[in-house]
């Protein structure tokens, strides 16, 4: 005995379609009718459907599924919606497979590249939009919370603040000191040979304080801390949530906000204003040794050169931007670690973007302080 290929008909029957299935329903046979099966199931969107199985002769999971898709195409179907004369062992496999009908993710053929760039481009403006109003969204979460602690401030975990004050800041001193002596003292010998051009190597005080104190000392406290702290906050919060301590928290009525998250934005805003003082002093310190040693220009004629030339606003607005990027990166870094979705790939995944998220935002807001600095001639 031969196979017959899978085949159907269509008929309507008081009002309701029928789909009459006959033939081998198995993967060989299924490629000859998927096209009008699929012009069927579009057709039949809003309407009860009956699939009449009885005269299926073989049938495997690939045809169990395309019977299950076609049924499943419209989630309208009322109660009168039904299979009908299947066998025992078909029976069976319909209803297993049917717990699997979920679509998995198919990547679209690869066409024109212009327009793959564009749809990319797209895409990744829309992910960006969906992520800006999530992270708003954290914010305003994370400011109501600190409202409730203003409030009431026996709710604010100090330890623990204190504890993140020690870890984010005070231990990331030591590497952010030597960056920022190591800049300025790149930023001397850079002046140093372009002013020497004009007889001008005393300027070199000015160059050094007025970019060490205005954008290096803050900008490189601001990226170090938000590549070493932020990514920090991501991994051990997004290690807990792997490790459901953050579900067991609110199974026993605490706040994730108030104890994982607060603490570690509170510790940040309050440690970068002081790390980022200590990294432009220290930036001052490598400029004005470069100078002493490459141009004759003394410890006590660097000091007062930069007292009679660096007015404080070059200071001050250096500082002003410094609880602005503890904000951004401490939340940045918090929400991404709350996200983490149960695996290991899930937090690196995380944890890389909270430092990319993070960076940009840093370097939004220094432009955008540039930008009003210069307006309010500041």
């Amino acid at each position: 005995m031969t196979d017959s290929a899978a085949s159907f008909d269509i008929d309507m029957r008081q009002g309701v379609m029928n789909l009459v299935a006959r033939g081998d329903w198995r993967a060989r046979y299924l490629g000859v009718i998927d096209e009008k099966l699929r012009d069927f199931a579009d057709d039949s969107v809003g309407r009860d459907i009956v699939i009449d199985v009885s005269a299926v002769e073989k049938l495997d999971t690939s045809g169990a599924m395309v019977l299950q898709r076609t049924f499943h195409a419209c989630t309208q179907r009322t109660s009168a919606s039904k299979f009908v004369g299947a066998k025992e062992a078909h029976a069976a496999l319909l209803s297993q497979v049917e717990e699997h009908l979920a679509p998995c993710h198919v990547e679209p053929l690869q066409g024109n590249a212009f327009v793959s760039v564009l749809r990319r481009l797209g895409k990744g403006v829309i992910d960006a939009f969906l992520a800006g109003q999530a992270i708003l969204s954290f914010v305003g979460e994370i400011l109501s919370t600190a409202a409730r602690g203003i409030m009431n401030p026996s709710r604010i975990r100090w330890t623990s603040t204190v504890h993140h004050m020690e870890e984010a800041g005070l231990n990331a001193i030591p590497i952010i000191g030597l960056m920022t002596f190591l800049i300025g003292a790149v930023v001397a010998f850079m002046g140093a040979k372009i002013l020497r051009m004009f007889n001008a190597d005393i300027f070199t005080v000015e160059l050094v304080g007025i970019s060490v104190l205005r954008e290096f000392g803050v900008l490189l406290s601001a990226i170090l801390i938000a590549g070493r702290s932020g990514s920090a906050f991501t991994a051990q919060i997004g290690s807990m949530k792997i490790r459901e301590e953050i579900d067991a928290m609110r199974v026993l009525g605490l706040d994730p906000l108030e104890v994982l998250v607060l603490p570690r934005v509170l510790a940040l805003v309050i440690m970068l204003p002081v790390i980022a003082f200590i990294a432009a002093m220290l930036g001052m310190i490598g400029g004005g040794l470069v100078a002493w040693l490459a141009m004759d220009i003394s410890p006590a004629l660097f000091m007062v050169r930069t007292q009679e030339t660096i007015i404080m606003s070059h200071f001050w607005s250096g500082l002003i931007k410094a609880p602005f990027f503890a904000f951004v990166i401490a939340v940045v870094g918090c929400y991404q670690g709350m996200e983490v979705e149960g695996s290991a790939e899930s937090l690196g995944q995380r944890t890389t973007l909270s430092v990319v998220q993070a960076l940009f935002l840093v370097i939004l807001i220094d432009a955008f302080f540039a930008m009003f600095f210069l307006e309010i001639d500041f």
